[in-house]
């Protein structure tokens, strides 16, 4: 349970800290407005919380670990919200990221 519950926690903080970045890129980049911006620094705060909540209490661990989320994370949000095609080496290079989280979270520490 405890890996479910932070592969989930993790992907909550994918989503909030991708979609709070593209809101404001959204705001200030594309002239969507101060509203669009705002509610991405908002989504920005929740992202920070939300990585607090994993199971692991080193902060270092976490923040490496998620990188690799992140990563991979940021190429599906790309191509849902604006259409990105990956090519075999993006899907490469975040599989291999993915690896290095389930090495950096889930390996067996004594």
């Amino acid at each position: 349970m405890t890996v479910a519950r932070s592969i989930v926690l993790f992907l909550a903080a994918a989503l909030f800290e991708i979609g709070g970045a593209w809101l404001v890129w959204q705001g200030v980049r594309e002239h969507r407005g101060w509203l669009w911006a705002g509610a991405g620094v908002i989504a920005l705060g929740v992202y920070g919380f939300v990585a607090t909540l994993q199971p692991d209490a080193n902060f270092g661990r976490i923040l490496a670990a998620y990188g690799g989320v992140f990563v991979a994370s940021s190429l599906a949000w790309g191509m849902v919200a604006d259409g990105f095609r990956p090519d075999r080496w993006d899907i490469v290079g975040a599989l291999v990221c993915l690896v290095g989280v389930a090495v950096i979270m889930y390996a067996p520490r004594t």
